[in-house]
């Protein structure tokens, strides 16, 4: 079988397995155990000394699109805040396409809407926040300061390392996205201070693996970068870009793509193109939603639960 039908029935049957589930992440000795989790609830973790943190992941918030399928992401992105904010976050992870088109009023509306997040928030590009005439500019004019390259950083927090990807930039048709030499080297730095024991969050737009290729929906050389996770104990991949829960384990790296806040896209392969899916308006909700994550210092647990709007 073609590495393409294999990709292909993979990202499928991650997609049957787990779209419109919460999951559970049980990390012991490195290795990632994942357990679908229908309801709600925190995880209870025991131990002397561990305190529990929670931090939250929004993605494709589309500020500016008004097609039919959704006239206000506007709206549902509030929404989605009003879901952030229940379960007060540390901080957010926002994993790109803030707005449409990237023009300067789309990215004010989404910065006064954003504002609505009663804590700090994480960001990283998509490619609709990149279509600017000077190639990202507004972009990194406002959320780029402080940052490497075209917007590339790491943080740390509670004991976890936080490295924020960018993979939009420079973008050709027929090819999947790049990180790029530069960054790829910067990342290979950056993760050489960290010892293995350390778990890590990288959080970029589109995926590291590659989900759909025919779809751009993947990284080219997201390989190499993926090669200087996995002497790392724990590692988990945020992402957005293709606006629905598809997940997968490989080794000790856990990739999750989350819903977007504004509207659904085909399962891969399931439509002649991506791109906007017309659902019924009252089911609207339940294809949008942000993810709340669970961790604990220095207890190897991390719990991914993806809620819809609805």
């Amino acid at each position: 079988m073609s590495d393409f039908s294999s990709h292909r029935r993979t990202a499928l049957k991650c997609m049957s397995m787990w779209a419109g589930t919460g999951v559970l992440w049980s990390m012991v000795g490195g290795i990632p155990k994942a357990l679908a989790a229908a309801g709600g609830g925190d995880i209870g973790v025991t131990g002397g000394g561990v305190v529990p943190f929670t931090f939250g992941q929004i993605s494709d918030t589309h500020i500016g699109f008004n097609k039919v399928v959704n006239p206000d992401p506007g709206k549902t992105t509030q929404e989605a805040i009003i879901k952030l904010n229940a379960f007060r976050p540390s901080f957010v992870l926002h994993t790109g396409d803030i707005t449409h088109l990237s023009k300067a009023e789309e990215f004010d509306t989404a910065a006064n809407i954003m504002n609505g997040v009663k804590a700090k928030v994480f960001y990283v590009p998509g490619e609709h926040d990149t279509l600017d005439k000077d190639g990202g500019k507004l972009f990194l004019e406002r959320y780029g300061k402080g940052t490497k390259g075209n917007g590339w950083y790491s943080f740390d927090d509670h004991g976890v390392h936080f490295v924020a990807l960018v993979n939009v930039f420079n973008l050709e048709a027929g090819h999947m996205a790049k990180l790029g030499a530069e960054q790829i080297s910067w990342l290979k730095d950056d993760l050489n201070s960290a010892s293995s024991s350390t778990p890590v969050v990288v959080f970029t737009h589109i995926p590291l693996w590659t989900v759909y290729e025919p779809w751009g929906w993947g990284t080219e050389d997201g390989d190499q970068a993926l090669h200087l996770l996995r002497r790392f104990g724990s590692v988990t991949v945020l992402n957005g870009h293709i606006h629905q829960v598809i997940q997968k384990v490989e080794g000790n790296i856990t990739f999750h793509t989350a819903r977007g806040t504004a509207y659904p896209q085909p399962a891969p392969g399931a439509a002649p193109s991506p791109g906007p899916m017309l659902v019924p308006a009252n089911q609207l909700r339940t294809y949008l939603g942000i993810t709340k994550i669970n961790a604990a210092t220095g207890y190897p647990v991390l719990r991914l639960d993806d809620q819809a709007l609805a």
